[in-house]
Order: C-alpha cells, then sequence, then structure tokens
C-alpha cells in the first residue's frame, strides 16, 4: 500500500483517478491547486505523485523539482492534457518518472503507478547504508539529483559524463564518485583534453617505448594504464582532438590499446569519468563529435547547475570556504556583514562556485586582521560589476513606493528577482526577433541550452514563432 498524492484542477479527473487507486489498495489524497499541493506534500509523507501540468495558479513543471525535494522525495508522474515534447523533457531532467497524455486510461495510469512503485522499493531496498562521502560538496535543493545520481554512478562501474558551466564543481564531483565506488583506493587519474600537446597525445594517453620516437630515452606507461583497477577522469573531453576519438572509442570498448612502438597491446581496466562545459549533443550535429564515443560517455549523466540557479547555497558555500581559508591561514574566523552576503546575493557569477571560492580568499586577504568581512573587501571588478548593475537596472525601480511616502519598502531580494526577471524577458524577446526564432542561433548567441531557453520561455509565456 503507498500513500499518493493527485494535483488536478479538473475534479472528475481526481475523483475517477483516487476511487481506481484506492480499490487496489492505496491511499490517496486531492489537491486542486499547486499551492495546496504543495502544502499537502511538504506536511505528508507520499509515495508518489500525480501532477497536472496547466493548473489555475502556476505550471506543475515549475515546481516538480520542489516536489522531488520533500523528506521522501517521492515519484512523479506528469499527467497533461496538452503533450509538449519540450516539456516532456524538462519533466524527465527534473526526475519525473513518468510523462502520461490525457486521456489516458485507468489501466495506463495504474500500470504506471505499479511499475514506479516497485522502482521505489527496489530503490530503497539498494541505498547504502554507510553515508555518502560528499568531499566538500555543498548541496541546496537544486543538488539532491545530482547527488541521487552521485550515489548511484559510485555503486557501478558505468561511464559517467558530468555537465555543466565552468567553475560548477565537475571535478569535485568525479572525484567523489572516484571516492565512493569500490577502487576508491586506487588511482584517480586526470586528463585535461584541453591542455593535451598535439604531437605528444597519443604517447601521453597510451604511453612509448623506449626509443619510439625523438626523445624517447626512456619508456613511458601513460596516463590510460596508470588509471588500471581505478578512475580515468577526462576533464573537458569536448576538446579531445576529432583525430583521437576513434582511438579512444577502442579503449573504451576493449579497454587494451598499443602504446606507441609497441608490438604488443597492453591492458587497462579503469573506470571512466568524462566532464565538459560544452554542447556534447550540438558538436555532433556539426561533425566536432563522434556520435558513438559520446553514447559511450553517457550511461549516466549528472548535469550540475550554475550557482545563481542554486538558491539558498551562495550564503553557506561562503561560509564554508572562509572557514578552511582562516584555518590554512591559521587566523581567527571572519564575521560576515549583512550587506556582504547582499553583495554576493546581487552577483551573477559567471564563474560559479570557483569564482566565489576565489573572491572569498581576495576579500579575506584584503581585510587582513579585520574580523568582519563587508562588501568593501570584495574584489574591485565585482564591486565595479554590482555598481554598473545597480545603475543600469532602474527599470526594476519603476512603482516601487520610496520610503517618503509612508508605505513599507519592498525585500531588497523581491525588488532584485523582480529586476533579473524583467531583464531576462526583454532579452528574450530580443534575443527572438535577433536570430529569427531560430533555435540553433538562439543558443549560439545566448549559450543556453535547448532545455533552458524552452523553460524561460515557458516561464515568461512567450511565442516560439
Amino acid at each position: 500500500m503507498a500513500n499518493i498524492l493527485i494535483l488536478d484542477d479538473d475534479k472528475m479527473v481526481c475523483d475517477t483517478l483516487s476511487n481506481a487507486l484506492k480499490r487496489i489498495g492505496h491511499d490517496v489524497t486531492c489537491a486542486l491547486t499547486l499551492d495546496d499541493g504543495l502544502r499537502k506534500a511538504i506536511s505528508g509523507a507520499f509515495d508518489l505523485v500525480f501532477l497536472d501540468v496547466w493548473m489555475p495558479d502556476g505550471n506543475g513543471l515549475d515546481v516538480l523539482p520542489r516536489l522531488k525535494e520533500v523528506p521522501l522525495s517521492p515519484e512523479v508522474i506528469i499527467i497533461t492534457g496538452e503533450g509538449d515534447p519540450d516539456g516532456a523533457e524538462l519533466a524527465i531532467k527534473n526526475g519525473a518518472w513518468d510523462y502520461i497524455e490525457k486521456p489516458a486510461s485507468t489501466q495506463d495510469l495504474i500500470l504506471s503507478v505499479t511499475r514506479a512503485l516497485q522502482y521505489r522499493e527496489e530503490k530503497e531496498a539498494r541505498r547504502p547504508a554507510v553515508a555518502l562521502k560528499r568531499a566538500g560538496i555543498i548541496g541546496s535543493r537544486q543538488m539532491t539529483t545530482c547527488l541521487d545520481l552521485l550515489a548511484q554512478a559510485a555503486g557501478s562501474d558505468a561511464n559517467v559524463l558530468i555537465t555543466g558551466e565552468t567553475g560548477t564543481g565537475k571535478e569535485l564531483f568525479a572525484r567523489a564518485i572516484h571516492a565512493n565506488s569500490h577502487c576508491a583506493n586506487r588511482n584517480f587519474v586526470v586528463v585535461d583534453c584541453a591542455a593535451l600537446p598535439e604531437t605528444l597525445v597519443e604517447s601521453v594517453l597510451f604511453g612509448h617505448e623506449r626509443g619510439a620516437f625523438t626523445g624517447a630515452d626512456k619508456a613511458s606507461e601513460g596516463l590510460i594504464r596508470q588509471a588500471h583497477e581505478g578512475t580515468l577522469f577526462l576533464d573537458e573531453v569536448g576538446e579531445l582532438p576529432r583525430s583521437l576519438q576513434k582511438a579512444f572509442l577502442r579503449v573504451l570498448q576493449e579497454h587494451r590499446f598499443r602504446p606507441v612502438g609497441a608490438k604488443l597491446e597492453v591492458v587497462s581496466n579503469f573506470r571512466l569519468v568524462a566532464a565538459t562545459n560544452r554542447d556534447l549533443d550540438e558538436m555532433v550535429r556539426r561533425g566536432q563529435f563522434r556520435n558513438d564515443l559520446l553514447f559511450r560517455l553517457r550511461s549516466i549523466t549528472i548535469e550540475l547547475p550554475p550557482l545563481r540557479e542554486r538558491d539558498g547555497d551562495m550564503m553557506e558555500l561562503a561560509m564554508y570556504h572562509t572557514a578552511r581559508v582562516c584555518k590554512r591561514y591559521k587566523m581567527g574566523i571572519k564575521g560576515f556583514s549583512p550587506e556582504f552576503f547582499e553583495a554576493l546575493g546581487a552577483y551573477e557569477w559567471p564563474g560559479n562556485v570557483r569564482e566565489l571560492f576565489n573572491a572569498m580568499e581576495s576579500a579575506i586577504a584584503t581585510a587582513g586582521n579585520e574580523p568582519t568581512l563587508f562588501p568593501a573587501h570584495l574584489p574591485t571588478q565585482i564591486r565595479i560589476k554590482l555598481a554598473r548593475a545597480s545603475v543600469n537596472k532602474k527599470i526594476a525601480h519603476k512603482g516601487i513606493p520610496r520610503g517618503d511616502t509612508g508605505e513599507p519598502l519592498p525585500k531588497l531580494q523581491a525588488i532584485r528577482q523582480a529586476a533579473i526577471a524583467e531583464a531576462e524577458q526583454q532579452y528574450l524577446q530580443d534575443l527572438m526577433l535577433h536570430t529569427g526564432a531560430n533555435i540553433e542561433k538562439v543558443c549560439e548567441v545566448s549559450g543556453l541550452r535547448r532545455s533552458r531557453f524552452y523553460e524561460l520561455l515557458k516561464k515568461y509565456n512567450i511565442s516560439k514563432f
């Protein structure tokens, strides 16, 4: 017996599905609005949620991540009367179990429930009893799915592809996968594909025999062999030379290769983790990356969110790194002024967590023996950008009551969110006009992934045509 929540504004759908589920022994609760449904999900203990997309008070896909983050992390089945391929992609990426279009037979819905609950039971049974070694990964609700995938990857030998913007922590996740795996006491070998010397790339990866080429005065086993029985981490795999991709594909398939100048092949039973900040699917379409290699790389894919989308993490990350730096330099722990955290929250952090950590180190160095960090301690380039953004976003102040009118001032966070929303909406409209609504051009110009672009279109109700 499971506890199931149905979020659908159609009372007939709720009643019909509720009766069918109760007949086979499940407890069912219904909600006709997202607001009511979220309250019930947070206060209850549900194993599964049926979620409609178009609700009176919003889009169900927008609250899907929040439903996955409630204490029991229920499985979610999307049901919608207006099926949309982009919506289906977004739902699956955010952890939905299934995406079903109405009208659907009760039999199909019950089958999906049965399979979801079976999956949930087996997943709980194989959940490791020991705590995950997070190796410094600070995670909020936006990181829950990533951490779940990390645990899955660590418990298997499947190839893992970690994607995300520069500075989001891809190598940190790769090391955590290794640290939680059965090969944790073996080598973790990093291959920086962007820094491979073009003339010696095969030698660096595959090794070479003594005398194989000019300057080879002794044999070298190569990075792939060094990863034998351990983990091979291909950082920035999108930079792997096209000429080498076929050779590396064979290594992945056979786990055998021939060092430069050698007569016999060498075996290396490594576990592969790769990372990239590039869109490999787009590179495949342009002929820059092999499709068959991409299939091999992403048995499991972990997509790390940028720092600007990780609500609530900024303060925790800043405090965590400050404590580390102060301990390293044997100085007293620093305090923070409220304005310091406001400044961190107002900045976009294009360099993500890496840029934040560098900024914190700079602020601590600038503060010296001073016990409290203020915005003035932040790097000059960040303070300049914040000042310019404050001036340029005067549009955000339209309609905001002044303090001398007697009306209460709004929260700073509300002003910032309103400014960002208005700027994003205008940018998207200009972008569509500039590119003629050509999706490939839109993604190229903006740097957005397709799924994120479609998500923003839905958020601001902007037509694709």
